[in-house]
C-alpha cells in the first residue's frame, strides 16, 4: 500500500541545468508519477544563436514527459495549466525563485533540493562558498519551500566531506548523487508519513555562512591575502566562473594550483618562473604553484604548455 501510494503521487519537477537531470532521473527509474516538467524557455546560443533546449527538456522529451516552458510563472495561462494537472507534490531542483501561488498550489506544497546543509550558506552559490571559505564538510538538504529564500521547514539532510584538492566541479558532481538519493528518500518518506518536518534553527555558537551570487569582483585575486585563502578561492571558482588576476594588464585565469608554504623571494602579486616547467604567484604568506591557467584570449591549458608559447 505505501509504495502504492509513492507511485500513485502526482508529481510536478521543476529544473533546468544537468544538475537536476540526476535528481529527476532518479525519480522516473524509481516508478514516480511524474505528470510534468517544468523548465526554462529556449534559449538562442552558439555562433549561429540556434535556440538549445535545457538539460532537463532534453531528459524529460526522451522519456516522453510533457514539458512547460512558461516566460513568466505568474503568467495567468501557465497557472491554469498547472491547476489543471492537480499535483499533490511539487519539486523544484536548480530552477528560478517561485511565486507563493506557485509553490504553495499542490496540497503537499513543494520541496527544494539544496546544496548545503541549511541553515548555512543559503542563497544562489552554496557550493562555491563552502569551497572558497575552507569548509571540510558540506552536504544537501530537502526542505518546503517557504516565502522568504531557503528557509523553509528541513525533511532530510546528508553530509559529505570536502576534500583538500576539490573544487566546486567536483564537488557539483558527488552533490548530483547524492541529492538525488536524497530526495528519492524524501518523496518516500512523505508518502508514508513517517518525515517530520524541523524548523531551522541556528545554534548560538554557530556563524551563519551566505552564499549570494557569484560576481566578477567575486573572482579577482588578492594576492595580499594567505595563500589558503587565494588557494580556496581558486579550488571554490573553478572550473567556472574561475578565479583571476593579472598578467601583463591581460586577465589570467586560474583553473588549478597547489600551496607553497616558503616565503616567496617576490613582491605579492608578481610572477616568477624559469620560463618551462613552472609559473608562481606570490601571496602574502607562501606562493602558488600555478598548474592549470587561460590568458586572455588563448584556450585553457597546462602552465607547462603555456610557458612554451610564452616569453616574460
Amino acid at each position: 500500500m505505501i509504495e502504492d501510494r509513492f507511485k500513485e503521487l502526482r508529481i510536478i519537477y521543476m529544473g533546468t541545468p544537468e544538475f537536476a537531470v540526476t535528481s529527476l532521473n532518479a525519480l522516473v527509474e524509481a516508478g514516480c508519477n511524474i505528470v510534468a516538467v517544468i523548465t526554462a524557455p529556449d534559449k538562442p546560443a552558439g555562433r549561429g544563436m540556434e535556440l538549445q533546449q535545457s538539460a532537463v527538456k532534453k531528459y524529460a522529451v526522451s522519456k516522453n514527459l510533457p514539458v512547460l516552458q512558461p516566460e513568466k510563472l505568474k503568467n495567468p495561462a501557465f497557472l491554469e495549466e498547472l491547476k489543471a494537472l492537480k499535483a499533490d507534490l511539487q519539486i523544484c531542483v536548480a530552477f528560478r525563485m517561485l511565486p507563493e501561488v506557485v509553490w504553495n498550489m499542490p496540497p503537499m506544497g513543494t520541496i527544494n533540493l539544496h546544496g548545503s546543509l541549511l541553515p548555512q550558506y543559503r542563497g544562489a552559490a552554496p557550493i562555491n562558498w563552502a569551497v572558497i571559505n575552507g569548509e571540510k564538510e558540506t552536504g544537501v538538504t530537502t526542505f518546503k519551500l517557504q516565502q522568504e529564500i531557503d528557509t523553509g521547514d528541513i525533511l532530510l539532510q546528508e553530509s559529505f566531506p570536502i576534500k583538500e584538492t576539490d573544487t566546486a566541479g567536483t564537488i557539483h558532481d558527488i552533490m548530483m548523487h547524492v541529492g538525488a538519493g536524497l530526495l528519492l528518500k524524501t518523496v518516500k518518506g512523505l508518502a508514508d508519513g513517517s518525515l517530520r518536518e524541523i524548523p531551522q534553527l541556528l545554534s548560538t555558537d554557530q556563524t551563519l555562512h551566505h552564499a549570494p551570487k557569484i560576481f566578477t569582483e567575486t573572482c579577482e585575486i588578492n594576492a595580499a591575502h594567505s595563500v589558503e585563502q587565494v588557494y580556496n578561492l581558486i579550488r571554490g571558482l573553478s572550473p567556472y566562473p574561475a578565479a583571476f588576476t593579472f598578467l601583463k594588464g591581460k586577465k589570467l585565469k586560474i583553473y588549478r594550483a597547489e600551496k607553497i608554504n616558503t616565503i616567496p623571494g617576490q613582491g605579492v602579486g608578481e610572477f616568477s618562473t624559469d620560463g618551462k616547467t613552472y609559473l608562481h604567484l606570490a601571496c602574502s604568506d607562501g606562493s602558488l604553484n600555478l598548474l592549470e591557467i587561460q590568458l586572455e584570449g588563448k584556450k585553457r591549458m597546462l602552465t607547462e604548455d603555456f610557458l612554451r608559447g610564452y616569453r616574460f
